[in-house]
Formats: structure tokens, sequence, C-alpha cells
């Protein structure tokens, strides 16, 4: 298993972790039986977004003598009331349920404290200046959770939240359908079929901002939905027309910026097992460039995939990092300092680049890449 750094908070995550979906199965039995498949494989990072006392009593239960063996990220704001799940912001409810889930899972504290569920502008700016945020960071202070988090479906509340500079680790929902969708407060547009009867160009810009903005920023990201709830696994149900493979899915959201980990939903010990073949599988195996430029409703021409079918450069140019990092720059409108020490550490630099263009031939997007190398050149001096 690989690690990452999840943003700034100084946590080493494994590359693939755990979605919380499983748990519930077969009356959470299969909740040891995932937590010991993660265990034995390196997984180390999991959510828990489920309010049900039954399953994160099964947590805790499964958690207990290897506590420190995992981290976790679990969600203030997600209640249980009269028998079911309720995402709250009445902060005696709110207090109430995060101490239930300490008594729960057996522990004194929370990895990562993750605010539940924001996807409106006003429900953040009601967050941030009540209750809730004066409780969460309390918490911080208090030690019953070592980082605050946050997580939501909508780039434009998730990039309010980051730029306050009070969210440490945001958990969105990243994938390439979704990623070309707007902005909106209704999380069940992303996967509306009506959204995918026209044609889709490129990234939507906001969703570009906020990956950027959280690598400048040292927000670490963990990824939901990077398989669609299954929907990208299948051509039938697919809003690209075409299905991906599991590790295509997975391939696509860790190498966006700032991605630190994908919450990978496993309803089996066979889907988990599945997910983690990603650390064993080969480039081609890897690779989705090629099929996301075959898919009939979508097209990416002239967006940089960081894919690096570009390479090999006759002078050994790195080009998907060097045009990640310009793109780093372009979106703050200055060159960040731990950005430009990035790009000084690569061995080769864009100025190097002899315009030979074998690089372009190569590009399934038709990046204008020999302009990325002169623009690169140009903003970070070499």
């Amino acid at each position: 298993m690989r690690y990452r750094n999840l943003g700034n908070s100084g946590l080493k995550v494994s590359e693939i972790g755990m979605g919380c979906e499983g748990f519930a199965k077969n009356h959470c039995e299969n909740t040891k039986i995932l937590m010991d498949t993660a265990e034995n494989y390196g997984v180390n990072y999991f959510d828990l977004y489920a309010s049900d006392p039954e399953v994160r009593t099964a947590v805790g239960t499964a958690l207990s003598g290897r506590r420190e063996k995992f981290i976790v990220q679990a969600h203030i704001c997600s209640v249980w009331k009269d028998g079911q799940y309720k995402r709250s912001r009445q902060i005696e409810e709110v207090k109430a349920g995060f101490e239930e889930l300490l008594k729960q899972l057996q522990t004194d504290y929370i990895d990562v404290g993750m605010i539940h569920y924001v996807d409106s502008i006003q429900d953040w700016k009601t967050i941030l200046n009540g209750s809730v945020m004066e409780y969460v960071l309390e918490l911080r202070r208090q030690g019953k959770i070592r980082h605050i988090g946050l997580s939501s479906h909508n780039p434009q509340v998730a990039l309010e939240a980051v730029k306050s500079g009070k969210i440490e680790v945001l958990m969105f929902s990243v994938n390439p359908c979704y990623d070309l969708q707007p902005a909106g407060e209704d999380v069940n547009e992303l996967w509306n079929e009506k959204n995918y009867e026209n044609p889709l160009i490129n990234m939507n810009p906001d969703r570009q901002d906020l990956y950027e903005t959280c690598q400048r920023m040292g927000v670490g990201i963990t990824v939901m939905k990077a398989f669609g709830g299954g929907d990208l696994l299948d051509a039938s149900l697919s809003p690209a027309g075409k299905a991906l493979t599991v590790v295509q899915c997975l391939h696509y959201a860790l190498t966006r910026p700032a991605v630190a980990t994908v919450l990978a939903g496993a309803h089996s010990i066979g889907q988990l097992k599945e997910s983690i073949s990603y650390e064993t599988a080969s480039d081609k195996e890897k690779d989705y460039a090629l099929a996301f430029a075959s898919f009939p409703n979508i097209s990416w021409r002239g967006h940089c995939m960081y894919c690096s079918h570009c390479a090999p450069c006759p002078n050994k140019i790195d080009v998907a990092s060097v045009t990640k990092f310009l793109n780093l720059a372009k979106a703050q409108g200055a060159v960040p300092e731990t950005v430009r020490e990035h790009y000084d550490l690569l061995e080769h630099h864009a100025g190097e680049c002899i315009q030979c263009k074998a690089c372009e031939t190569r590009c399934p997007f038709e990046v204008p890449i020999i302009e990325n190398m002169k623009q690169a050149k140009a903003l970070f001096g070499k």
C-alpha cells in the first residue's frame, strides 16, 4: 500500500481508503471482516458518516484493541433521531450526537471531525458564523477531534470553506462525469440523466479551481463517489455512455490535485480487494486517457488530464508535472512559494523544451503542450 500526506495535517493515509456503506450489511456482520481485510492490506483510513447506532457500535467493536492502526474520519452533525438518520444544525442535537459517537466507537478522539454535508452557501455561512463552528473548534482544542473537515458536493461551497482557513480536510465527490457538472445545491442533479443529454465539454472551472486551491493551501481531499455509486462501472448506466474499470476510476481521482485517498465503497470483501488491487495494477490498467477520449457523450479536448501520454520527452521534461504547476499558478494569479519550490525540484524544466511536438502527437486530448511550456518558462523563469 502506498501512503500520501493528507494535506498539511501531518497524517499519512493509505491512498485507498474505505467508505462505510458495507458496514451495515448482514446486520453489521461484515464490519469486522472488512476492518480485518483493511488492516491486512494496509488500508489505514476510513469514513464513517452513518449515524445508525448499530453500525457505529459494530465499528467500535471492530476497532477495539487496534484503534491506533486506523485514521478515523467521522461526521459531526450526522445524528440519529426517531429511529432514522438526520443531518442537523441544532447545536444540542449535534453535541449529543458527537458524544454518542465517541462512546459507540469506544474512543476518546476522532482523527478528522467532518462537518457533515454542506451543499449551500447559506448553510456554510450559518455554520461558519454560528454555534456549530464554535463547537467544532472547541472539540479540537479539547483534543476530541484532531483535525477539522467538511463534506460537500458543491465546489463553490467547498471553495468558500477552504478559503476560510477553518477547514483542514475536504471530503468531495470526484469522478470524470461529476467534474463536468456545474455547481449546484441539489446533489441529485449530479446523476440526473437530463444533464448528460447534450455533449459536455471539459471540466467545470469551479471544480478545477477547488482542486488547485486545496493543493496550494495544503487542504487534503478525501474522495467520495469515485465510481458514481457504481454507475461509471456499467455502460448501460454511465452518463459517459461507456464503462470504466474500478482501477481507472481510482486512478482518475488519485491524479487530481490535493487528493490523498479515495474512500472506496465496498459492500463485500471482494469489492474491497478489487479496489486494493489498484496498488498492483499496471500502468496500462490504470490508463484512463484513451477511454475518456472515446466517450461518446463527453469531450475533454484541450484539457490536460495529467495522464502522461505525452511522455517520453526527448529532454526528459515531466510535461504533466510542469502543466500541473502552471495551472496551479494560473489559478492563483501569481506563483505561490510552495508551487515554485516544487517546480524548482523538477529535474528538467519547461525552458528545456525544443518544441519537437512529439508530445502533442501523442496527447489524446489535443492539449497545446508547446504553448504551455512557453507559458511555464515565462512564469517560472526557466
